[in-house]
């Protein structure tokens, strides 16, 4: 029987941290850390996390701004608002929230805003710090992030070891790769187009999956003694959410799983309140 890494009990306690040093910005510096969290559109999933968001930011103390924008908004007034508050000193942190309409290059927003503010971590600019394994302070992808959290709470040393990750994108798949490939992990990524993904995943130490598709990883694609995390989150036959993995089939033989919900899910939303408040403390190191 697995170890149940438990994200929401782990979210709770970097909350509590965090709040203390924000507590100790707030004496010792007269600095409130700034979040702000730009949505365009009425996605009502991205409404719901944008709260979620604000509410935390604000029981932490951090003073957390939502700018919310209509669907036509031109891109020119997207950009012009983010550099306003690239040049807002009490800003410390900018996310646009996902989904962006058509008329919107979202590649153009990531890189418009100040890699100094860049709370996602998204910004080439620290997307290469990441991929060189630079020494310096720089944001990183929260999900991936937070896993490693994870990782370093439970003492799940990924040094030697052989992990898969199924998923490819820029928000979880590559930046999760990079970071335990300088770990010291054999990382191999697997996404749609690979052939027999399972002949990957059933020699792997480590299973990291963000596909976003039921039963992506069943117990026959694992090894017995694997750590399994699951980044997925889907509505099952039931209406309930759960994740890529068909946890009850898993979880025998796993030596470590994330459940779904109350797994990575609270820690995304805490490693980015902590971010903020590491964005906001190296800010004040280049003054």
């Amino acid at each position: 029987m697995a170890t149940l890494i438990d994200g929401k009990n782990l979210a709770k306690r970097l909350n509590e941290m965090t709040a203390q040093r924000v507590e100790k910005l707030r004496t010792s510096h007269d600095i409130v850390p700034g979040l702000v969290v730009i949505i365009v559109g009425a996605d009502q999933a991205s409404q719901r996390y944008v709260r979620n968001k604000h509410r935390t930011a604000q029981k932490l103390g951090i003073n957390s701004t939502i700018k919310e924008l209509s669907s036509d908004v031109s891109q020119e007034e997207l950009l012009t608002l983010i550099r306003q508050f690239n040049d807002d000193k009490t800003v410390n942190g900018i996310l646009v929230q996902d989904p962006l309409p058509n008329q919107i290059d979202e590649k153009l927003v990531t890189k418009t805003i100040a890699p100094e503010k860049d709370v996602d971590g998204f910004h080439p600019e620290n997307v290469g710090k990441l991929y060189l394994n630079d020494n310096s302070n720089y944001p990183v992808a929260c999900t991936p992030k937070g896993i490693m959290t994870m990782f370093s709470e439970y003492n799940i040393d990924l040094m030697g070891k052989d992990v898969v990750m199924i998923g490819r994108s820029a928000i979880v798949g590559k930046p999760m790769a990079a970071l335990m490939l300088n770990a010291g992990a054999s990382v191999t990524i697997v996404h749609r187009h690979s052939k027999d993904v399972a002949s990957y995943t059933k020699n792997a130490d480590v299973i990291v999956s963000a596909t976003g598709h039921l039963h992506t990883v069943t117990a026959d694609d694992v090894k017995p003694g694997a750590v399994v995390i699951d980044v997925g989150q889907n509505m099952n036959e039931d209406g309930h959410l759960v994740g890529d993995v068909d946890f009850d089939d898993v979880e025998p033989k796993a030596s470590f799983i994330t459940p779904v919900p109350g797994g990575v899910g609270p820690m995304t939303i805490a490693t980015l309140m902590q971010q903020t408040v590491d964005l906001t403390e190296w800010s004040l190191l280049r003054e």
